[in-house]
């Protein structure tokens, strides 16, 4: 007799998190300047730009841009592969559905800055810019 398969054991507190926020790439120069006009905060390893897009869409667009005040070629992708690191981490948990982010990379700081303190700063930015407004 066939049995079906069984799930793979996984340690307590291991498990991902529920996704509730589906992410997507921002691809055109529109997209960034329309967030670039919306709330922005700054944080010590990079500054948050956001737009609630209003379109019942419940996914959230991110993007990340480097300067080429950030240093040279590899320093902003090594600038922009964290970005993207903790935008996968952090965003599905405490993104809005229906916004759109840009992180921008920042001198010498992004590239450098601790990962965990990286997440902390994406974490506070997005409960200040998401904070309802009176």
């Amino acid at each position: 007799m066939l049995r079906p398969p069984e799930a793979p054991e996984t340690p307590a507190g291991t498990t991902p998190p529920a996704v509730s926020v589906c992410l997507l790439g921002m691809k055109t120069r529109a997209e960034f300047l329309r967030c670039a006009r919306g709330p922005r905060q700054a944080m010590p390893g990079f500054i948050l730009q956001a737009f609630d897009r209003r379109d019942g869409d419940p996914s959230a667009h991110v993007g990340f841009t480097c300067s080429k005040k950030v240093g040279n070629a590899v320093a902003r992708n090594r600038a922009k592969r964290r970005l993207r690191e903790i935008a996968r981490l952090v965003l599905p948990e405490a993104g809005q559905p229906g916004w759109d982010y840009v992180l921008i990379g920042r001198r010498d700081v992004t590239a450098r800055r601790d990962f965990t303190a990286l997440q902390d700063d994406l974490r506070a930015a997005l409960s200040r810019i998401n904070r309802p407004r009176r």
